[in-house]
């Protein structure tokens, strides 16, 4: 192996890092998303399980609850899967820059195609967490005790 080859090699190691720490934030966020899918499920498992009657004895409250965890697991599912395709793109690219080092093939257009890519699914993920986040402010009601003197 010449010098020239491990010098490119080293370059295409240093090029691939900033993929690596966005695929570090898509990994966050599908945590994220994945804690709150969790949560939704188990509100959902709980009103329909009948737990909901000594909080919330009007059927009608609880079935528009139920219609709205449904509408926010949708959103979390998606968010899911975008951020899971990004994730995805991200890896080509970085493979894809070692392998235009490696072969010394012009991929440029390839780790463009992917990056974007990535960037956009990564923008749909986004506005589906935007979107479920906005569902659940709007929908959630916090109730002062009742204090008796």
């Amino acid at each position: 192996m010449n010098p020239d080859h491990i010098n490119d090699i080293a370059t295409a190691i240093q090029l691939a890092l900033a993929p690596v720490f966005l695929l570090t934030a898509i990994a966050g966020m599908l945590g994220v998303m994945t804690g709150r899918l969790s949560r939704i499920i188990d509100r959902g498992r709980f009103l329909t399980e009948g737990g909901h009657t000594a909080l919330q004895p009007n059927r009608e409250v609880t079935e528009e609850e139920l219609h709205i965890l449904e509408r926010r697991r949708h959103f979390t599912s998606y968010a899911i899967t975008a951020f899971t395709i990004a994730a995805l793109l991200v890896c080509l690219v970085i493979t894809t820059l070692f392998l235009e080092v490696m072969f010394a093939a012009p991929l440029q257009w390839a780790i463009g195609l992917f990056f974007s890519s990535a960037t956009l699914v990564l923008v749909i993920g986004l506005t589906f967490f935007l979107r479920e986040v906005h569902l659940a402010t709007i929908t959630i009601s916090i109730r002062k005790p009742d204090t008796k003197a």
